[in-house]
């Protein structure tokens, strides 16, 4: 899609924060990133160009579409560009791929359990809270937990036969107060896992009371005149509130599942895949499918779910739905969710393929209305020339020799205004002799569309002929011969004004010398000329080796190239000595070079005698 095709569609992106991929022709992820507002952060790139970065610039250039996942919150596009980010590993993403992952406060699974940081979440029966998007503000929420509810730091093993053998002794956080002594037995199991309980409801949103605690904390710091104590309370708790939170992008209750959402319009249904591993999302995806008239979506969903699991290599034993539906393999839980966080991923990839359908619908649209650049200047080429059909197949033929010698003719051919280099053919001109380029480009002609009509192959709506009106007419002949005239809009261009001629009219056409078709024109007039240029040049290049050198019994091309290569011309490779052409060729082949010219020499001297000879009578 071209920057016009973005811009068209740009009043058609969500407002909504999400996660945004920029994918070139092989579906290759070139750049993940994050949004606020994917609109606006999307519109950021098809606007002011030039005050872009060049990378970026670049990156742009070789996208070939967009991908669109949407989320809930800024802080869920964070970890989901971080996840895809890994997954993917983009070429134009320089940050995120270390592998490192997000911050989760962990409650251990132990006698008198230690809460502490961690990126790292262990199926050991502990309890995480997260992730959070900030390591600062988690480590504001850890202070916070600590202020309030002093806890152990130490990793001993705190059992009832160690406590009771007095094994332990309190340590310097005992004196000053952060803890209250659980490895003397200063504090009890009960009351240290009330205060346990009392953090999980604190880490799980539910802090009523605990708000009212330090509303009336705070109130009891100012009436005491402590400001600051005050102040830092509240600063506190604000930062709890703001950035403690659940995530549907990444959970530490749900290990491996696939979640899949369906839409449909009239036609197609759309089925949205998010693959999540680990509780991580790191895959989604978004089939199309056309509908027969009586297929409803628990059936089309039962269908496609096998074959994108397949595509994906999913090995995952429960998949998330939106209703029940049949499914083949009987080791595989289906569920379908009502509440808490697997009914909020089946939400997020309904929230996404319903923004697909709609998306598609709007490109359809877009792409009806719109016109190629190609199919612009083809129409704008027809217009000019006046043809009947639009030249969707243009062939252009040059002539190329030098004083006659190696005349050869080049046919370069031009599908949809591109180049198909493919298609390219050149000619060794058999019957002509000297330099005649009328007769040759009907010669030439001739022998082209003679193959294409034996081939039975489609002829071009546009020959251009690389001349005047003398070339024109050698090329109209061979049509002519071959009854095709009329079946194709053959015209001339001569050079120096570059004037366009028609077959039988002396008046020539000029094309505004800034059209789009006119250029077209040249482009194919000069690749042409290239074309005819370099094989004449490989065929001169081609026989000069061969007539000098290829002569000598024994000697081959590529032996000959290597002496050439080597001394630069015949005559300095006739000057060296016997040693400089044996370190070139080998000993044998110098040998057979050296008899060849001995042989050249003795043949020259006797024939100057007798030479001689004659005249002297």
């Amino acid at each position: 899609m071209t920057n016009d095709d973005y811009k068209k569609l740009l009043p058609t992106w969500p407002l909504d924060p999400g996660v945004y991929r920029f994918l070139d022709q092989q579906d290759r992820v070139l750049y993940v990133g994050k949004a606020k507002n994917l609109k606006n952060r999307l519109s950021s790139y098809f606007s002011n160009t030039k005050d872009m970065a060049y990378k970026t610039r670049v990156m742009v250039k070789h996208a070939h579409r967009i991908e669109m996942t949407l989320v809930d919150t800024e802080a869920d596009a964070l970890l989901l560009e971080s996840t895809l980010i890994k997954r993917f590993q983009p070429p134009y993403n320089v940050m995120l791929k270390d592998g490192k992952s997000y911050t989760y406060l962990c409650i251990k699974n132990e006698r008198f359990p230690r809460v502490f940081l961690t990126r790292r979440v262990i199926r050991d029966g502990s309890t995480y809270f997260g992730p959070y998007t900030s390591k600062f503000r988690v480590e504001t929420i850890l202070d916070l937990i600590k202020a309030l509810f002093p806890l152990r730091t130490c990793n001993l093993n705190l059992s009832e036969e160690n406590i009771a053998k007095g094994k332990f002794k309190v340590c310097l956080e005992y004196h000053i107060k952060n803890c209250q002594g659980p490895c003397e037995g200063f504090e009890t199991e009960e009351a240290y896992n009330e205060k346990i309980e009392q953090i999980k409801n604190m880490l799980r949103g539910n802090f009523g009371p605990v708000k009212r605690h330090f509303q009336q904390l705070m109130a009891l710091h100012a009436e005491r005149m402590e400001f600051e104590k005050a102040q830092q309370i509240k600063e506190k708790l604000t930062a709890f509130e703001d950035y403690q939170g659940k995530s549907t992008v990444v959970s530490t209750t749900i290990r491996d599942v696939d979640v899949f959402s369906i839409a449909s319009d009239e036609k197609n249904a759309y089925v949205n895949y998010i693959k999540v591993v680990n509780g991580a999302i790191i895959n989604t995806w978004t089939q199309e499918m056309v509908k027969n008239l009586d297929d409803d979506e628990a059936d089309l969903l039962a269908f496609v779910i096998p074959e994108i699991r397949e595509r994906f290599n999913s090995i995952a034993s429960e998949i998330i739905v939106p209703m029940e539906i049949p499914v083949a393999d009987e080791t595989l839980t289906v569920t379908v969710p009502k509440i808490g966080d697997k009914k909020k991923l089946l939400e997020l990839s309904e929230k996404n393929v319903h923004f697909f359908l709609m998306q598609k619908k709007r490109e359809e649209a877009t792409q009806a209305g719109r016109q190629t650049s190609a199919e612009r200047i083809l129409r704008t080429l027809q217009s000019d020339l006046q043809m009947t059909d639009v030249p969707l197949h243009i062939e252009c033929f040059d002539n190329s020799n030098m004083q006659g010698s190696y005349p050869v003719s080049s046919c370069v051919v031009f599908k949809n205004a591109k180049p198909s280099k493919g298609d390219y053919r050149h000619y060794n001109v058999k019957s002509v002799v000297g330099p005649n380029d009328f007769a040759t480009m009907e010669e030439v002609v001739y022998r082209r569309y003679k193959r294409l009509l034996a081939e039975g192959q489609t002829l071009p709506q546009l020959v251009i002929i690389d001349g005047g009106k003398g070339q024109l007419g050698a090329a109209v002949k061979s049509l002519e011969a071959l009854g095709l005239l009329g079946q194709m809009t053959v015209v001339g261009i001569a050079k120096r004004l570059e004037e366009i001629f028609f077959p039988g009219d002396s008046v020539p056409l000029y094309i505004n010398k800034k059209s789009e078709s006119l250029k077209l024109i040249q482009q194919a007039r000069n690749e042409a000329h290239r074309f005819a240029i370099t094989f004449h040049r490989n065929q001169r290049s081609k026989d000069f080796t061969k007539t000098e050198l290829e002569d000598i019994p024994g000697i081959g091309s590529k032996t000959a190239e290597k002496l050439l290569k080597h001394f630069g011309s015949v005559r300095k490779m006739r000057e060296a000595s016997a040693e400089e052409v044996e370190a070139a060729i080998g000993k044998a082949a110098a040998t057979k070079v050296a008899k060849y010219f001995e042989a050249e020499e003795a043949g020259n001297e006797v024939g100057g005698s007798t030479v001689g000879s004659v005249q002297s009578e």
